[in-house]
């Protein structure tokens, strides 16, 4: 059973919805809101839209966080979608310094680009130096993702991203630590890639 938390932000029906596009027992994809049932759950996917701070100020304030590091502490895989993804690192500078999930080590910073270019970063783009993971099986370089953000993830250990994205220079769009991955863009959004995706995550062993 594959559990999709609700934390007070983000699409929920977009993230179950595109899962049940692809799999054909809805009964094994299930938003939940209570912290304690997390362990009822296989894999469990962190989905987000809005700013890191109310996002960890959620999770904090609905016991969350100690929940969620006990789940990968086990090794259940966790899938970080958008504002999921960067509440996977350690902090970000978005309205002052905040402290995160830490999963991967890392900071969450403004994106500096060019002054011709516009944030926030609303559109398509293709994923680049993609490494190997299961996750991204089956995902060619020249396929586009849709992405909605101001700010970029910039992991410590550079082997920690799994993919990026060019908007004036390159930027993080995929992560992935043992079994934590986490996607800039919105897989639920970007059909038929991004549906290719989830199925990967549907049948990650990681």
């Amino acid at each position: 059973m594959i559990g999709i938390i609700d934390y007070g932000l983000g699409n929920l029906s977009s993230v179950l919805n595109a899962f049940k596009r692809i799999n054909d027992k809805e009964d094994e994809v299930e938003v939940f809101s209570n912290s304690e049932e997390i362990k009822n759950y296989s894999k469990i996917i962190l989905p987000g839209v809005g700013s890191f701070k109310a996002g960890m100020d959620l999770l904090n304030n609905r016991n969350w966080v100690p929940e969620i590091k006990n789940y990968v502490e086990t090794g259940k895989p966790l899938l970080g979608i958008c504002l999921g993804m960067q509440l996977l690192f350690s902090k970000s500078e978005e309205e002052g310094l905040s402290n995160g999930l830490n999963l991967i080590s890392g900071t969450v910073n403004k994106m500096k680009i060019d002054k011709n270019l516009k944030l926030p970063h609303v559109g398509w783009n293709n994923l680049i130096n993609k490494k190997k993971h299961p996750l991204l099986e089956n995902i060619k370089e020249e396929i586009d993702f849709y992405f909605v953000h101001s700010y970029s993830c910039v992991p410590d250990k550079m082997e920690d991203i799994k993919a990026e994205f060019f908007y004036g220079k390159n930027f993080t769009a995929c992560v992935g630590r043992e079994n934590v991955f986490g996607t800039q863009f919105h897989p639920e959004k970007s059909m038929p890639s991004g549906m290719v995706l989830l199925k990967n995550f549907i049948d990650w062993k990681a």
